[in-house]
């Protein structure tokens, strides 16, 4: 039966009551009867619409009223809708909350604005790299917020193709952020942003890079050319003349020779194909060619001692750290002058091996010292091509104290010298290999 049908029949079913009831008490009463029937159906109906109007106050599955007849019916149909309003808000709620917690966990800032740029919601990352809060900032404008101007005319534009990248000032500096717009829905919009300050400073140094090789190139190549074009010009016998171009080309040559070898070290290095050798390395023996080394690089000009003061080996390539050791001490003899004392010390520190040159040379301002391991980085520029290095020596020690686990430390003060440490992991300490049972494991120490 339709929904207007019980109500109807219960109409018609009190009128025909009151026909039946004329004959038999006469007009009046069969009036009364009718009346007080309707009377009734009048005051079961506004009950109804009243505990109707209490419920939809506050609106509860436990809470449905308890209707009779066709009120019954409507109580019972709106509780089954509820309950399915009721599901179906759940079943958003989860799926909301499955979007809010992939978006948190997103590795780019995610910002969600209405059709009037105003932020709907925004990610953790886009609170740390716009400064914003969601608690606070939701439903203000964004423009509000990053008042970049080359963020609002991006905004304004529309041509949101191509991504627009901000420098942002944060609590751990500037910031490259890569942000792009992705119309979505009517009129909304997603704001993502991605950190690009690694790949700027990658760009970067690879145009310092190919400008700093390009230079480095140049210069020798230049004396190497202008010297056969004078003797290409003008023919000489003089043996002197002869001589001293032959050698001044001789030098540039080697130049360019040793930067070619270092670059190739140094790509050897980053190249994660080529996994570090697990040779047993005599650091001690290792000290002692390195002291010998030195003394025929200084020319007798420099004090250079070597002490090992513990006898562990290392677990490592032998070849990249007898470079990063060699480098160390070269350095030290550049920048030394003469008459100054380089030390070379084998020891342990705090459980950990530990390599470390010292020397009194000229020492290395403190805003230097970060940037010392760069390549082609020079304190002072004039200075280090008069001592003939690349540029890259540094940058090799620490390619090959990483590989090896280790850590690079500078210690360094202007005019009274520095430090370079290298601190291995306990756990590329070997067991020495001795040959002779007799020999005598005290430390050794040598000067010359």
């Amino acid at each position: 039966m339709r929904l207007w049908g019980r109500p109807l029949s219960a109409l018609l079913g009190l009128c025909a009551l009151a026909l039946m009831s004329w004959p038999i008490f006469g007009a009046m009463a069969a009036l009364c009867l009718l009346s007080a029937g309707l009377l009734i159906l009048l005051l079961h109906h506004i009950h109804n619409l009243s505990s109707l109007h209490y419920w939809l106050r506050e609106p509860g599955a436990n809470s449905m009223p308890k209707g009779t007849g066709s009120w019954g019916y409507i109580f019972w149909y709106m509780g089954r809708l509820l309950k399915r309003q009721r599901a179906s808000e759940f079943s958003l709620s989860k799926a909301l909350g499955r979007f809010e917690r992939a978006g948190e966990a997103f590795p780019d800032a995610v910002v969600l604005l209405d059709d009037d740029d105003r932020i709907a919601w925004c990610n953790p990352r886009a609170e740390t790299y716009f400064g914003l809060r969601l608690q606070r900032d939701r439903g203000a404008q964004i423009t509000y917020l990053m008042r970049q101007p080359q963020f609002s005319a991006y905004l304004q534009s529309g041509e949101t193709a191509e991504p627009l990248t901000l420098h942002l000032l944060g609590r751990n500096g500037e910031r490259a952020v890569s942000i792009q717009l992705v119309p979505y829905g009517n009129s909304q919009k997603l704001l993502l942003g991605r950190d690009v300050t690694h790949w700027e400073r990658l760009e970067t140094t690879r145009r310092d890079f190919i400008a700093n090789v390009s230079h480095e190139l140049r210069t020798p190549l230049t004396v190497v050319r202008g010297f056969l074009e004078t003797l290409e010009d003008a023919p000489t016998s003089d043996p002197g003349f002869l001589a001293r171009g032959i050698k001044l080309m001789s030098e540039q040559t080697v130049r360019m020779t040793s930067l070619v070898n270092d670059l190739l070290t140094l790509s050897r290095l980053e190249n994660s194909v080529y996994t570090v050798a697990e040779d047993k390395v005599d650091v001690p023996g290792l000290l002692q060619s390195l002291q010998r080394e030195a003394t025929a690089l200084s020319g007798g000009h420099h004090t250079i001692r070597a002490e090992a003061r513990c006898d562990d080996w290392l677990i490592g390539s032998t070849d990249e750290l007898r470079s990063a050791f060699g480098n160390l001490v070269t350095n030290a003899i550049r920048y030394t002058p003469k008459g100054g004392t380089i030390e070379l010390i084998w020891e342990h520190r705090n459980g950990n091996p530990v390599f470390s040159v010292s020397d009194t040379g000229i020492g290395i301002e403190p805003q230097h010292i970060p940037r010392v391991t760069e390549r082609f980085y020079r304190v002072d520029k004039s200075r280090s091509r008069e001592t003939g290095g690349t540029g890259l020596g540094l940058a090799i020690v620490k390619h090959v104290v990483n590989r090896h686990q280790g850590q690079l430390d500078v210690v360094s003060e202007p005019g009274k010298g520095s430090t370079f440490s290298i601190t291995f992991p306990p756990t590329r300490i070997a067991s020495p290999r001795y040959t002779d049972q007799s020999s005598d494991t005290a430390p050794r120490q040598t000067s010359n």
